[in-house]
């Protein structure tokens, strides 16, 4: 898939900057001008940037849970040690109590993340040097075991919002690249997992179609069963990756990130066969929601360009609809990328 490493490197930031819009913020300037190696750089430049100006805020605090043997009470009694201090002739209570604290789940997840940049031999030293002087202010927040992170559980508020951007790009580096060695010690591989780029490869998707083509209504709507009775029973929800409409016209993008944008039967290349039954149902299903009323419903299986010689690009016409199979290339400059997706709105509305 890659032809010219460090354009598609770049590529990945303008798709993360369409994804989280905070980093097309003023002062992440000198990241896209940058021209970075590897993939870590590039986490390791946004993490820096930040983290620095997460800092200039203060570090996101929250109440946890401690425990303490102290002279006086705090909090409330912990029966049983304050009865193991009394075996052991101390006079001191156990106590629990809540501390507003920066030794979170978020700060853990900062900081161990940047601790596996730092330890990446990947990541040039210019690159650390700004995230090592950052850690200082992470001297009392814990590493925690990568595996353990329950990341549906996070949530976000108004006290911690800006660090949802923070947490996306972590998670991408935790679970999209982390790797364990045979002695069981936790590295970063030189790429990003399939299933973590094909995440983001629809996020940018999705957020592009909304900022530079704020003309069409884009969104990622529930289609409904067209059913000739009520029963619903156990059907499976419908939701697309990505709905185009504008007046009676729709286009349903699914966007796909597979390592092969065909599959291969005897050296003859075919399409996933999934992938089109699963756009075709999409598309029949949204198209009987009009009845009789005038509309125009296609679909499009939408996949990044893969390195094969044999690359996906049809139309066909299916029982009154239009279903086209396409290609991305990000390996091209991005002003191409955006082309591309720009002649998708062009010739389908």
């Amino acid at each position: 898939m890659i032809k010219d490493k460090s354009i598609f490197i770049k590529n990945i930031y303008y798709m993360l900057c369409y994804a989280f819009t905070p980093l097309s913020q003023d002062g992440y300037e000198y990241v896209e001008k940058d021209q970075f190696e590897n993939i870590h750089e590039l986490f390791a430049a946004i993490l820096s940037k930040g983290i620095s100006r997460q800092l200039k805020q203060g570090l996101y605090r929250e109440y946890v849970e401690c425990r303490e043997d102290v002279v006086t009470m705090r909090g409330k009694i912990d029966m049983q040690g304050t009865f193991r201090n009394y075996l052991e002739r101390k006079r001191v209570l156990s106590c629990e109590f809540d501390e507003l604290s920066v030794n979170n789940r978020m700060n853990q997840i900062i900081k161990t993340t940047v601790m596996l940049l730092l330890c990446c031999e990947d990541v040039k030293e210019n690159y650390k040097s700004g995230l090592k002087k950052e850690m200082l202010f992470f001297s009392g927040v814990d590493n925690i075991d990568p595996g353990m992170i329950k990341w549906p559980a996070i949530c976000f508020q108004r006290g911690n919002a800006d660090y949802r951007m923070l947490i996306s790009i972590c998670q991408l580096v935790l679970e999209g690249m982390l790797i364990t060695t045979d002695r069981g010690e936790y590295k970063l591989a030189s790429f990003i997992k399939p299933d973590q780029m094909n995440q983001l490869y629809e996020k940018f998707i999705f957020q592009y179609f909304i900022k530079e083509h704020s003309q069409i209504n884009t969104g990622a709507s529930r289609i409904s069963w067209a059913l000739d009775d009520e029963n619903h029973a156990m059907l499976p929800v419908m939701k697309s990756d990505i709905t185009l409409s504008k007046g009676e016209k729709v286009l349903i993008i699914d966007a796909k990130y597979y390592m092969h944008a065909t599959q291969t039967y005897y050296n003859v290349h075919k399409l996933h066969s999934e992938h089109l039954y699963q756009i075709f149902t999409y598309v029949k299903n949204k198209d009987a929601e009009f009845g009789d009323a005038p509309h125009e419903v296609s679909g499009m299986l939408l996949y990044a360009m893969t390195d094969e010689e044999i690359q996906p690009d049809s139309s066909y016409q299916m029982s009154g609809n239009r279903i086209s199979v396409r290609t991305l290339d990000l390996s091209r400059r991005f002003p191409e990328i955006a082309a591309q997706l720009d002649h998708i709105v062009e010739e389908h509305f």
